[in-house]
């Protein structure tokens, strides 16, 4: 059987396994930093996880931190992940580690023009509005 690549050679179990600065190391320069530089809503957020992680709910965690980068330790949880209209829910998977959240919960919908409404058309510009 071929193992599956997760995560920069590794394998998802040994993903699982990394600590917190080793895997610091593995990423690039800007999510390092912000690992690094983790903020009180970060901070937060991690606190949500571990207790989530702790008490074994299946329960989603909503979040509004689009750039929280995605650790190993979050590998299988739900995220509600807000993309400035709803929540948009995914589970975490180990070719997700790396990235931040905000990558997978899309702001911005493809636009889809209909016909145009009335009086929307060129010649209509001189008639009356009423």
């Amino acid at each position: 059987m071929v193992e599956k690549i997760a995560f920069k050679g590794l394998t998802t179990e040994q993903v699982k396994v990394l600590g917190a600065s080793e895997f610091a190391e593995l990423v690039n320069s800007r999510a390092r930093r912000s690992l690094k530089r983790n903020s009180a809503d970060y901070r937060k957020l991690n606190e949500k996880v571990k207790e989530y992680k702790e008490k074994g709910k299946d329960k989603i965690i909503k979040t509004q931190l689009r750039e929280a980068v995605i650790v190993p330790y979050w590998i299988g949880l739900k995220f509600g992940i807000h993309n400035g209209k709803e929540f948009q829910i995914f589970t975490i998977e180990p070719a997700m580690v790396g990235h931040r959240l905000g990558e997978f919960a899309y702001s911005t919908k493809r636009v889809q023009h209909s016909a145009p409404g009335i009086r929307a058309t060129r010649g209509s510009k001189f008639l009356a509005n009423k």
